[in-house]
């Protein structure tokens, strides 16, 4: 069996997702307990305890998602979307909100309200390579000292210019979210686990200092390990967090089962009009409060970089041992009950 850098993985003839690799631990541990490795990082400016940002979508991040992330020691991107942006400008129920996400539509006069709230921006887009794009991140940047976050990119050929522009971090996935059907529409994208290690050696190439977010494809703790080890700074979940007790939205019963409502940005009840839908719509089982997500995602994550004699977030990050799997490898993995 042939272990792969990430160089290697990088240079390999097809497109690779999570479900593609699997990290393979080479040395013996010096991690006495799954305990012991700290999962703290900093991401523009802020300490985070685990390096784990929620999706602005209207079904995932509202005010009382984005508090309750901050409390964990998580980020929370405040969706668009709904009224909760509108409540935060109120200054209203905003304490603990740290990032919010903006369109290109949105008055610089709001964007200076949440800058004068010291918020993180995030310019909530679909293709971060746009023109227009660019010129929203230069204008704030031009106009006020912020943190701005972009997205999204599937390969790091424009990173130079997004970096250039004034963008801080860059979400990187198209067409890999659970409830998008960008690729399906479109005909773009590329395998989530090529398209960061894609970014991520442009950003090495060039000693670029813009941040990496992998957005998408995350199904599990393990996928959160396999996205840092790949050189993610932070990753970006939405299915994950979708169906908690913070999520927007009420909590359905249908056939007895506990519903929440799941959708995409560009699905048809953000949208609400007749135009190109690139998202899906709908129903995920009811999972209880988000902190037993966040809690599974800690020691699964910790577990690994354990196995991997890992202290750190930054060891993990420099893994360089993956396997590429057959389908027969990934299915020996699933569980057999």
């Amino acid at each position: 069996m042939k272990i792969y850098s990430k160089k290697e993985l990088n240079e390999y003839t097809q497109s690779l997702t999570y479900d593609d690799i699997s990290l393979i631990p080479t040395q013996v541990s010096r991690v006495k307990s799954r305990k012991d490795p700290s999962t703290q990082t900093t991401f523009l400016g802020l300490k985070l305890q685990l390096p784990i940002l929620s999706s602005p979508m209207d079904t995932v991040t509202g005010l009382e998602m984005a508090k309750e992330l901050t409390r964990l020691g998580c980020l929370g991107i405040l969706n668009r979307f709904d009224s909760s942006l509108e409540i935060l400008l109120q200054g209203k129920n905003g304490k603990g909100v740290r990032a919010v996400s903006i369109g290109l539509s949105t008055d610089m006069k709001i964007v200076e309200q949440l800058v004068e709230k010291n918020l993180i921006i995030c310019i909530d887009t679909a293709n971060a390579n746009n023109k227009e794009v660019l010129k929203k991140c230069e204008q704030i940047k031009k106009k006020f000292e912020t943190k701005i976050i972009i997205g999204n990119i599937a390969h790091g050929g424009t990173l130079q210019q997004l970096e250039d522009s004034g963008a801080d971090a860059v979400r990187v996935g198209i067409g890999s979210g659970s409830v998008c059907t960008t690729s399906i529409q479109t005909g773009i994208g590329i395998g989530q686990v090529s398209s960061l290690l894609n970014v991520y050696f442009h950003r090495e190439a060039k000693k670029l200092k813009i941040k990496i977010i992998a957005d998408g494809g995350i199904k599990s703790p393990g996928d959160v390990a396999k996205a840092i080890a790949l050189g993610a700074d932070v990753v970006m979940l939405g299915r994950m967090l979708s169906g908690t007790r913070e999520t927007p939205g009420e909590v359905i019963k249908y056939k007895g089962q506990l519903w929440k409502k799941y959708r995409g940005s560009a699905s048809f009840g953000v949208k609400m009009r007749n135009e190109f839908i690139e998202g899906e719509e709908t129903m995920v089982a009811y999972k209880g409060a988000v902190q037993n997500v966040i809690d599974a995602i800690s020691d699964g994550l910790r577990s690994s970089m354990s196995y991997m004699n890992c202290i750190n977030i930054n060891e993990l990050r420099n893994a360089d041992t993956f396997a590429v799997l057959s389908n027969s490898s990934y299915l020996e993995r699933l569980p057999k009950i």
